[in-house]
């Protein structure tokens, strides 16, 4: 990897870092100032409405901007995002801030960020390591981001230890320096990371348009599917049905990490073996077998042993998922591939979730089998959709 690459690994892992400790300092946050549910969700809804509507900025003006500035740009953003967060609690504001679309609720997000780095990292890398590469950038990410959701317990030991620190609000600022650091990195990168072709046209997709409405709307299939068995769901599902504690289920997501850092790297080397489209669909689709069967689990070691096999290959298709898109698009179309094809899996996120609950009314566990169903259906349309479609440099990806 050229210093480049090594440059834009170093801004994802600050940005991780602070989006892990602020997923978790938000959570404090709303519960400390006893707002409503309906202010706390438009909050999170405004945040994952601005990662869109910036996702889909970004894939438009991407190239014409510039990758290097509209990264430095998004940094700025993640900064000023830090002061509105850090200093005020008027809803309006924060509102504001978060459709500025630098925050993120996710430490592995798919949002303008990624749309940049997922178009500037491949020129880093030979064409034969970019799998790779995108195994070592969400490994890197995930690594950063638990280590920051970790960090966010500190303010309180601090002060259990007799220290007196400021309120939980107060350490929003810690994004005021990762985004000035992070745009002086992102100013820093050579024009090697930038497009080698410019534009023609006002459109940034051509040729690859109808491969990536295609992909994008399988996606956001997956996506859809995905949102009934959202993390927290499963916490709430092996605590109400298993009386699994705090503690235990602390243990097994602690070890879902792990498995899921793991399968970042191990995915890139599958990939190398038997081709990318192939890993990520025979990867992803038994992990949604897995994930519907810990509905029908007979008790919890079965419960906790179907969700860390499954969590040991969901992500799989994850690196796989993101060379394969920049993969099957020309150099300057990169950018609008990652951000549409993002913006298409956050557009129904927020959707499923709400379902869920109503589900949940007729079988706690049909949310799981209805995502099994969802992700499943995905991985068959991807298969049948594209297993003749001929992906560029084929034989140098996987030599």
């Amino acid at each position: 990897m050229t210093t480049d690459g090594r440059r834009i690994l170093v801004a994802q892992a600050l940005r991780a870092f602070v989006y892990g400790f602020g997923a978790v300092l938000l959570g404090v946050v709303l519960e400390q100032r006893r707002w409503s549910t309906t202010r706390a969700g438009l909050l999170l809804t405004s945040i994952l409405a601005g990662t869109a509507l910036l996702s889909v900025v970004v894939g438009r003006y991407g190239e014409r901007i510039g990758r290097r500035r509209a990264y430095a740009v998004l940094f700025v953003g993640l900064a000023v995002t830090g002061i509105a967060f850090g200093v005020t609690s008027n809803i309006v504001v924060l509102v504001a801030a978060a459709l500025i679309g630098s925050l993120s609720t996710d430490v592995v997000e798919s949002g303008p960020f990624t749309s940049l780095e997922q178009a500037m990292l491949p020129e880093t890398v030979p064409v034969a390591q970019r799998t790779r590469m995108f195994g070592t950038y969400n490994a890197v990410a995930t690594f950063a981001g638990s280590i920051g959701a970790l960090a966010a317990g500190g303010p309180q030991l601090l002060r259990d230890a007799g220290f007196g620190v400021g309120a939980d609000h107060r350490f929003f600022l810690l994004f005021v320096p990762v985004g000035v650091l992070g745009a002086g990195v992102a100013m820093s990168l050579s024009p090697h990371v930038e497009a080698r072709s410019k534009l023609a046209t006002s459109r940034p997709l051509t040729r690859s348009r109808s491969t990536v409405h295609r992909l994008a709307g399988l996606f956001a299939l997956d996506s859809f599917g995905g949102g009934f068995a959202v993390q927290s769901f499963l916490v709430f599902f092996l605590s109400k049905k298993f009386g699994l504690s705090t503690e235990q289920l602390g243990l097994v997501f602690f070890a879902v990490g792990f498995l899921q850092t793991a399968s970042f790297l191990a995915a890139s080397r599958l990939a190398e073996r038997f081709g990318l489209l192939e890993t990520m669909v025979f990867t992803h689709l038994p992990s949604n077998l897995l994930l519907a069967g810990v509905a029908l689990a007979p008790n919890a070691p079965v419960a906790i042993g179907l969700v860390l096999a499954r969590f040991a290959l969901s992500q799989m298709d994850v690196p796989t998922r993101q060379a394969y898109v920049v993969a099957l698009v020309d150099d300057d179309e990169r950018v609008a591939a990652s951000a549409y094809t993002a913006t298409a899996r956050y557009a129904v996120r927020p959707i499923s979730p709400l379902l869920g609950g109503v589900l949940q009314q007729v079988s706690l566990g049909l949310p799981l089998l209805v995502a099994g169903a969802c992700k499943t259906t995905y991985d068959v349309a991807l298969w049948h959709w594209f297993r003749r479609v001929p992906v560029p440099s084929t034989e140098e990806v996987n030599a």
